[in-house]
């Protein structure tokens, strides 16, 4: 078995879409990044990443490559589960809690659970997304931006 674990950051901008976990979420801004900017998708990532001692995100698809502009973070989950597949590894299961004072994930929290699943070829039960608020405290109590954190245990073939 091995444990990794993620963390990702992004500012909230006007004029972009917000996504997370995979899924559009109606919102008055969306999170600045060369991809889509899914702080779900890239704490899960990192988890991944760094169970499989693979490095970190930014290694693998790195914000100086034109080719990962504005990239979906599904796809860059998909190049992930290829690269911890190739290592031998499946998910035993991954819990991750967005911090975000807006909106509310819980109605976007099964289509998030479900494209994160189906991604890494594992049923649902093995995925856990949560979601609490900063307490109006700091940056993202200031709706400026949303963080996430992503605990993942991979285990052998």
């Amino acid at each position: 078995m091995r444990i990794g674990f993620g963390y990702d950051v992004h500012r909230l901008v006007k004029g972009r879409p917000l996504f997370l976990g995979g899924v559009q979420i109606p919102h008055d801004k969306g999170l600045l990044g060369h991809s889509d900017a899914d702080v779900l998708l890239h704490a899960v990532c990192d988890a991944l990443l760094g169970a499989a001692a693979l490095g970190d995100i930014g290694t693998h698809f790195p914000d100086s490559d034109r080719y990962y502009k504005d990239i979906s973070s599904l796809t860059l989950l998909e190049k992930t589960a290829a690269l911890i597949a190739e290592k031998g590894y499946i998910l035993g299961n991954l819990d991750a809690t967005l911090i975000a004072e807006a909106p509310r994930i819980g109605p976007h929290r099964d289509k998030m659970q479900r494209n994160i699943a189906e991604i890494l070829g594992v049923t649902e039960d093995r995925v856990n997304i949560k979601a609490t608020t900063n307490e109006e405290m700091g940056f993202i109590g200031r709706g400026e931006g949303i963080a996430a954190h992503c605990v993942a245990l991979l285990v052998a073939r």
